[in-house]
């Protein structure tokens, strides 16, 4: 009875190792979608000592942003009024437009402005690739004004 037992437990290992290994030497072609949609790609590559898997999916969202760290190439955009904001990262890749196409300086972003982002899951982090604001540049750069006073002695 021992045996038996013992020896449909070595069997499932064995299958198990057998299914593990197969899985990890296949290699996954590339799926692309059309630029605007949501799409996935994988590629998994074998390699001597394992395998090396990076999965990215991309994604849009809209939402107004609430906080911009230049050091940390970070940002946090709420997406409803009531919703705790998200926290995504940029980098030297990231476009900024404004909604006519134009070009915009990351630095040039500032709290409360509404926007729509494209972004991609890469590992644990959610990367953004591209930031289109909902209204121009212009709309929100402040305006400075002196004002003068004189008094007559």
């Amino acid at each position: 009875m021992k045996l038996n037992t013992f020896t449909k437990l070595m069997a499932a290992g064995v299958a198990g190792a057998f299914a593990l290994g197969t899985a990890i030497a296949q290699e996954t072609t590339t799926t692309t979608t059309a630029p605007g949609t949501t799409g996935v790609s994988a590629s998994t590559t074998a390699g001597v000592s394992g395998s090396t898997t990076t999965s990215t999916s991309t994604m849009d969202g809209n939402g107004t942003l609430t906080t911009l760290s230049p050091s940390g190439s970070s940002m946090t955009v709420r997406t409803t009024t009531g919703a705790e904001p998200t926290t995504y990262y940029y980098t030297k890749n990231t476009t900024v437009v404004d909604p006519t196409g134009a070009t915009v300086q990351i630095s040039a972003l500032r709290p409360d402005m509404p926007l729509t982002y494209t972004y991609a899951k890469e590992g644990d982090r959610m990367v953004i690739t591209k930031v289109t604001l909902a209204k121009p540049i212009t709309y929100y750069e402040k305006k400075e004004t002196t004002t003068t006073t004189t008094t007559n002695p």
